[in-house]
């Protein structure tokens, strides 16, 4: 499985917007520009997020972009899914789908299904409150090194 920008550059911004929750609304072009993404591509993205109530936008001179959950109810699987669609490795095994005459009596689908069921396992049980943790874990990890430089 291989993520697009689409998925990439989504989780991005939504972290971003994570690590700044509680300080108002953001700005696309706040985001774009510490996250290196193109502002018209990052407009594209945050529409589903905020129909999905994601996010929250604010408008006028001060507007921008707010979570709309805590980050610990924003999975990384909600962001993914949504922007990407379905994280199966092959459309056999999502429900409902049967797009292979033999998919029933392929080996290869339990493959497939033990994969899909992995992806899903991670991306489940991560959080952007998961990430932002970890962000903080590695900078007081790294505070030490540097004070030795």
């Amino acid at each position: 499985m291989r993520l697009s920008t689409k998925g990439r550059y989504g989780l991005k911004a939504m972290f971003d917007l994570a690590l700044n929750d509680g300080s108002g609304p953001i700005s696309l072009g706040t985001i774009a520009e510490r996250q290196g993404i193109s502002i018209h591509y990052l407009e594209q993205l945050v529409s589903p997020l905020r129909k999905a109530g994601l996010l929250k936008s604010v408008r006028g001179a001060q507007g921008g972009y707010l979570l709309a959950k805590q980050p610990s109810e924003i999975s990384v699987r909600e962001i993914l899914e949504l922007l990407e669609g379905s994280l199966a490795p092959a459309s056999c095994v999502t429900d409902g789908e049967n797009s292979c005459d033999h998919s029933d009596f392929c080996v290869s689908r339990m493959i497939y299904d033990r994969i899909y069921e992995s992806i899903n396992e991670v991306v489940d049980n991560i959080s952007l409150q998961d990430m932002l943790d970890e962000q903080y874990r590695n900078l007081q990890d790294s505070i030490p090194d540097m004070k030795n430089n």
